[in-house]
């Protein structure tokens, strides 16, 4: 069984790799949904376009900076190395983490909310990890445990794996691996119809980021575990024979701090009676804020409290007019 090549064509004697063609794809959808939201929250395309300028390339170096920190056992004999991104070593965490400091500073410096702009790219940046993952498929990594059963070795759930390959850290001789990259892809599409399907209902500046890192902090905090390229806080075979891994550790505080967040406020709120977390500005032509909507039913209860207190004379006047018949 042949996976397919790396290579999705050359151009001018060069081969661009599928790898860089789907990262390229994931990055161009993200910003074309992007655009799209920071439409509907009143933010003009310059706006959009220019912290995009931002926050790919701070991305970039965020994911490499990230992924070089937990393996510099591998870098420190030779540090030029560290720049050699066409090796191999992105960290999606680490992506996002460098991603979202880039936007704090363009927020600063254009002085637009920072949740606002992160809600903006939420959906798309989802999406662009779901594109982004087939790259792994390509380049034959990402994979996870071996799989020994015949009746499993099918695609999607199994991933054949070509030639020499080693399992974490190890040799392995056994070609078909749990498709973790595909698990991954999969999830992350729900999470983008998700994000995509609730994104005007969300009451408060921040709900659409935070809820992308939480749902996508869940899925890797289990996937991870099944991987064999992870990156470690403790190595396998120490004080814990599993190891800890960065990006299941990572994703259980995301989960754990997220939730607990949500249900503070949720319960806060509800015994105040208000919100105390910024709500997001008008979205749409005929949609309204959660204050409009709340002056539009106090001034109908004025109404009605007015209609009951003037309701009452035209009974008078009814009783004098049929005592006047009467005389």
């Amino acid at each position: 069984m042949n996976n397919p090549s790396r290579v999705a064509f050359t151009l001018f004697g060069r081969d661009v790799y599928w790898y860089g063609v789907l990262m390229a794809l994931g990055i161009l959808i993200g910003v074309w949904l992007t655009l799209r939201e920071g439409k509907r929250k009143k933010l003009t395309e310059d706006d959009i376009l220019d912290m995009c300028l931002v926050i790919i390339p701070s991305g970039v170096v965020g994911a490499r900076l990230y992924y070089v920190i937990f393996e510099w056992a591998s870098y420190a004999s030779n540090p030029i190395r560290a720049l050699y991104i066409w090796e191999g070593g992105l960290a999606i965490y680490g992506a996002v983490i460098g991603g979202l400091l880039g936007m704090f500073i363009y927020s600063k410096v254009r002085k637009i909310r920072f949740l606002k702009l992160a809600d903006c790219i939420a959906p798309g940046l989802v999406l662009a990890q779901a594109i982004g993952r087939w790259g792994n498929f390509f380049n034959q990594e990402a994979f996870g445990l071996p799989i020994s059963n015949g009746e499993l070795m099918w695609f999607p759930f199994a991933v054949y794996i070509e030639g020499y390959h080693t399992f974490n850290g190890q040799p392995c001789s056994n070609p078909y691996h749990m498709a973790t990259f595909f698990y991954e892809s999969v999830w992350c599409l729900i999470v983008f119809i998700i994000l995509w399907s609730c994104r005007k209902k969300f009451r408060h500046d921040g709900d659409a980021i935070l809820s992308y890192a939480a749902l996508y902090g869940l899925e890797r905090m289990f996937v991870e575990r099944l991987r064999g390229d992870s990156l470690y806080i403790i190595k396998p075979g120490g004080a814990i024979a599993a190891g800890i891994r960065v990006s299941e550790m990572l994703s259980f505080i995301l989960v754990v701090a997220i939730a607990a967040f949500f249900l503070i406020r949720h319960f806060k709120e509800k015994k105040l009676g208000r919100l105390i977390w910024p709500a997001p500005e008008a979205e749409s032509e005929k949609g309204t804020t959660e204050d409009e909507a709340g002056n539009a039913e106090d001034c109908k209860k004025e109404e009605t409290s007015e209609a009951a207190e003037e309701k009452p004379e035209p009974e008078e006047t009814d009783q004098g007019d049929s005592n006047e018949d009467g005389q």
